[in-house]
């Protein structure tokens, strides 16, 4: 209400007034509030939300990658989502940002590449009452009641989890998706492992090994004909860190919705055909390090770039400069 706005207001004006190029991260904040507050701050100083932001970032990290591996441009596949929250919708505001900052596309038309099934069966223009968040992702289709007509219906290339609804994929569902698609694209990305929309066991077995794999829980690799096959975990801590540093680093004004797609992008482009073909969607997190290095300069480049940030003293070469600015446990 009106006494918690206030109360953070002042909070958040305090550490501007105390230190001028501040780096916010809002953490765990509930759904409503979290968005409310990151729009109301983002564009004041700068602030990031890990749970929304981050969650969206590695999100499409994983598709564009996924896509790499199936052989097909990203701007011809469809992606559908099974849960309509907040931080469901902020994956496809990213997605179609992408679209429009790399396809030329405008938002609406990017944000058509993206369908939402909630508790009441699909988000589409005929149905009333939508809360504010599916609005923009109503589109002219005609309603399905449920997931299995939804993938008949809009033939998506992609199936995203993020309802919290343990089993929701199952057989019959990732059966459907294996008949539109050679390399049916299935992130069930809910946590804990109790409330994944399926396994990577499941989704392995149910298209025989043909699945493009991205989880929010982790699981364990299959080994198939003395082959084995990793499932990719689309953990935030691949992106949080270094978005935050190159911010820290370049005294960054604020983090536009740009420096996450230009992340997504580098993060994809770590991994080369051959690790996509053992499942391996992201780069793997024992070289995090590495990872975040070149993540942070890049990011750190781009801000500036953009006006909205100033390379620091000394730096001559972000990726040196970086690598010499991390923490190192070793030296202790």
């Amino acid at each position: 209400g009106a006494e918690f706005d206030e109360f953070l207001g002042e909070v958040m004006e305090s550490l501007q007034a105390w230190q001028p190029h501040m780096l916010v991260q809002f953490e765990d904040f509930g759904n409503h509030n979290a968005f409310r507050l990151l729009e109301s701050w983002r564009h004041k100083m700068c602030a990031f939300n890990d749970d929304i932001q981050g969650t969206a970032c590695i999100t499409l990290a994983g598709l564009l990658s996924a896509a790499r591996a199936t052989g097909k441009p990203f701007n011809e596949h469809r992606v559908l989502f099974m849960g309509a929250g907040e931080a469901g919708t902020g994956i496809g505001e990213l997605i179609a940002t992408y679209l429009h900052l790399r396809h030329g596309m405008t938002m609406d038309e990017g944000r058509g590449h993206c369908f939402y099934l909630d508790s009441k069966g699909l988000v589409c223009k005929s149905r009333t009452n939508l809360q504010h968040h599916k609005q923009p992702f109503a589109h002219n289709v005609e309603f399905c009641p449920d997931l299995t007509s939804a993938i008949a219906a809009l033939k998506p290339t992609a199936l995203v989890g993020v309802s919290t609804i343990a089993k929701a994929f199952d057989k019959e569902v990732v059966e459907a998706m294996c008949e539109l698609n050679d390399r049916p694209i299935i992130f069930p990305l809910s946590n804990p492992t109790s409330k994944s929309e399926c396994t990577y066991e499941e989704a392995y077995g149910w298209t025989k090994g043909k699945v493009l794999f991205a989880s929010g829980s982790p699981f364990d690799p299959i080994t198939d004909a003395g082959v084995v096959h990793y499932p990719a975990q689309a953990n935030n801590a691949y992106i949080f860190p270094a978005v935050g540093y190159a911010a820290i680093l370049a005294k960054s004004k604020e983090i536009t919705d740009e420096m996450f797609v230009l992340a997504s992008e580098e993060l994809s482009a770590m991994t080369d055909m051959e690790e996509l073909e053992q499942g391996r969607l992201f780069p793997p997190f024992q070289s995090i390090r590495a990872i975040s290095k070149v993540l942070t300069a890049r990011v750190a480049e781009k801000m500036v770039a953009a006006g909205l940030g100033t390379t620091p003293e000394g730096c001559n070469d972000w990726e040196s400069f970086v690598a010499s600015n991390m923490w190192n446990a070793d030296a202790l």
